[in-house]
């Protein structure tokens, strides 16, 4: 058995979702998201502080590391395939809000 709370809470719950960091394992309402290593950090970065809004440069950093140029578009898309793997297992996913011009949030429960 794994010693309880040996290096902090590896798993990250928002109401329905919750994120295994350890485990690369993205569930929501029980259902496996199967997340690419980039989708993955995505989630993280906006479920970790729900109706905080993160700019795409931000998200772009938590993703990828803050010395790779990525174009913002690329955020987009990676957004759009999240929804997307989301809602083929929950029609109603829409957590990941787009403030256009501005960025991306979480909606708070």
């Amino acid at each position: 058995a794994e010693a309880a709370g040996a290096a902090g809470p590896a798993v990250l719950v928002r109401g329905d979702l919750s994120l295994d960091e350890t485990r690369h394992q993205c569930l929501w309402k029980g259902a496996d998201i199967q997340l690419t290593v980039t989708e993955f950090l995505l989630v993280k970065a906006l479920a970790t502080r729900p109706g905080m809004v993160k700019s795409r440069d931000q998200l772009i950093d938590a993703a990828y590391g803050e010395n790779i140029y990525v174009d913002d578009r690329t955020i987009d898309s990676h957004i759009k395939r999240v929804r997307k793997k989301f809602r083929q297992v929950d029609d109603d996913f829409n957590q990941i809000e787009t403030l256009y011009g501005i960025g991306y949030r979480y909606k708070e429960n």
